[in-house]
């Protein structure tokens, strides 16, 4: 049968119809939400598939008895695929990840200078009938920690640099050259900035990686942005800090769950910008996320012709 996008969502299927359709012509699509039986059932036949958010559990992927290969759209397909069961079953789980690196380091750009400038705050208070002018931070000369160096954080550092900011940065593995920045470890860098940016992946040697005692090392008042995974961070830890004011602004894309929920301590922070998961979500970032997929998937099926 021939090759599936299982969930595709409606403006990816707009861009595959308007320029994108001939890297893989005969690709079936279907928009919506699969789950379960669903899921299962649009997977009998089918080998090769693209997957943008749906959960393949091992469960379900034991179901799937012709499925040799998932494309998984960018990155963190652990967290909706069961890599080890797709492992056991002989299936193939391809992922990506640079499709949007500039469009995310805009996004974590963006809320740094929402929190150093109080933009949310303000334009509540004036949807609300209060207008009341609030004191703001000027970035120029102000250093930045920016946690991890790669695609992205090589790009949120150039940005910082381009502004006048000073520039810490740390990565688990070894600082790239050529970059706008001083190295430093990752404790003298929580210290010293007054705005933190996190540009890591999640895996085992990140997960809690910012504990509730490597935020208290942060300075009074610093700024934190978080554009990467939430399970990166303590974040009840990170609330507390914000409530009694040791930090002073937490600007975050993701969260320790997602969506949000409703009962989330964050909501009610006035001292907190949140959006949600939404750094990727440029049409420049999305089209690159679908031709990479769509190209990667084309490189699979050439592969299982082959034998």
């Amino acid at each position: 049968m021939r090759p599936l996008f299982i969930d595709c969502p409606p403006f990816l299927k707009q861009l595959y119809e308007e320029g994108l359709s001939g890297i893989v012509p005969d690709l079936e699509v279907h928009v919506g939400d699969p789950v379960g039986d669903e899921l299962v059932a649009l997977c009998v036949g089918r080998s090769h598939i693209l997957n943008d958010h749906s959960r393949f559990t091992a469960a379900i992927l034991e179901r799937c008895r012709d499925l040799r290969c998932i494309v998984f759209l960018g990155t963190g397909a652990s967290s909706f695929i069961d890599l080890e069961a797709a492992a056991r079953l002989g299936i193939t789980v391809r992922s990506y990840k640079g499709y949007g690196d500039r469009s995310v380091a805009e996004h974590a750009f963006a809320l740094m200078l929402a929190a150093a400038h109080r933009v949310a705050e303000m334009d509540r208070d004036v949807r609300a009938g209060r207008f009341e002018p609030k004191n703001s931070i000027e970035l120029l000369g102000k250093t930045i920690g920016v946690i991890g160096t790669g695609g992205i954080g090589r790009e949120m550092i150039r940005m910082c640099a381009g502004i006048g900011m000073k520039v810490l940065a740390w990565n688990r593995s070894g600082m790239p050259a050529g970059l706008p920045c001083e190295a430093a470890d990752l404790d003298d860098l929580l210290r010293r900035a007054d705005v933190v940016s996190v540009h890591l992946a999640l895996n085992e040697g990140t997960r809690g990686l910012l504990s509730r005692e490597k935020l208290a090392l942060m300075k009074p008042g610093a700024i934190f942005v978080n554009t990467a995974r939430g399970a990166i961070v303590d974040e009840a830890a990170l609330i507390e800090a914000l409530r009694e004011g040791r930090i002073g602004h937490a600007a975050l894309d993701v969260f320790t769950e997602e969506p949000l929920p409703a009962d989330s301590p964050l909501r009610g922070l006035a001292n907190a910008t949140l959006t949600p998961h939404a750094g990727f979500m440029s049409r420049e970032a999305s089209i690159n996320l679908l031709r990479m997929a769509l190209e990667i998937l084309r490189e699979e099926l050439a592969r299982g012709r082959a034998g």
